[in-house]
């Protein structure tokens, strides 16, 4: 508690502390964004094998702790010094130490942005429950919209937590009041789903995933359903000019899918830092 009480004192080095423990939280959201497919995955094999009356295949432990973190072009095994959060990826000039495999500039950026929102959200916050939850938003959906970036999954292992946090949080009104936040988690679910079904009958294909009607109920549950027409006017404009701008530009064909979660995920940050001015600007305050 007087750890607390000091950074509540000292905003600076509130921020300060935010950043650094951003820093190594992003460099766990790494093992997330890698893992949490691949671990899906598996236990999709499990219980396929499980269906069919085979017997489920021996897999060797994998899990957000075993095995310990790896290159994945020669299997050398990480050491301590080789996991510090952007000094490690500096000082070894984005290689491996054992077989000089170019480390993908992403996981530093991955660390870095972490490390900066963690810092803002304490900054504009401070050291108080609504500023814990923002570094528990944030961090979510940083894993979110690599992870939909990546495999065009969006785990309900992280986005039916985070709607239940965001109702969590709103029972003592920390952004907005619980019937607000529970009227927001309905209509975020409901407004996608509709457009999905809607599209469906119209086109016989599927223009977007359940995983995106669950982020969208979360940011709902979060901020009330005052902030969703913001956020899906902005991830939509978003999403709209980059899948067209890769059509044009890096020839992506129109048949494959483009997520959508990156953009409702960027989407819900600004809806974390300038809700309500984007509601009064929508209308919706």
């Amino acid at each position: 508690m007087q750890a607390l009480s000091v950074l509540a004192d000292s905003p600076a080095l509130a921020a300060a502390t935010a950043l650094v423990l951003g820093l190594l939280v992003g460099s766990f959201l790494n093992v997330v964004i890698h893992r949490v497919p691949k671990m899906m995955e598996r236990e999709w094999e499990l219980q396929a094998a499980e269906l069919a009356g085979r017997e489920p295949p021996e897999l060797p432990a994998f899990n957000l702790v075993r095995p310990r973190s790896r290159c994945p072009s020669c299997g050398h095994t990480l050491g301590a010094f080789e996991n510090i959060p952007l000094l490690s990826w500096t000082l070894q000039r984005g290689r491996c130490r054992a077989c000089g495999w170019s480390i993908p500039a992403r996981y530093p950026l991955v660390e870095l942005g972490t490390g900066l929102l963690s810092a803002l959200a304490i900054a504009q916050f401070g050291a108080t429950a609504a500023g814990a939850g923002a570094l528990l938003f944030t961090w979510a959906l940083v894993a979110l919209a690599f992870i939909d970036l990546d495999t065009q999954y969006l785990p309900d292992d992280i986005t039916l937590p985070l709607l239940w946090l965001g109702l969590l949080f709103n029972l003592w009104g920390v952004y907005v009041p619980l019937s607000t936040a529970v009227v927001g988690a309905m209509a975020g679910y409901l407004s996608l789903w509709s457009v999905y079904w809607l599209f469906k009958l119209a086109t016989g294909k599927e223009g977007m995933g359940y995983g995106d009607f669950k982020l969208l109920g979360a940011i709902g549950a979060w901020f009330g359903w005052q902030a969703l027409p913001a956020v899906i006017v902005l991830s939509s404009v978003v999403g709209a000019v980059v899948g067209i701008s890769m059509m044009l530009f890096r020839r992506h064909r129109r048949d494959v899918p483009i997520p959508f979660g990156p953009y409702l995920a960027g989407a819900g940050v600004l809806a974390l830092y300038a809700g309500k001015p984007l509601s009064a600007w929508f209308g919706m305050a």
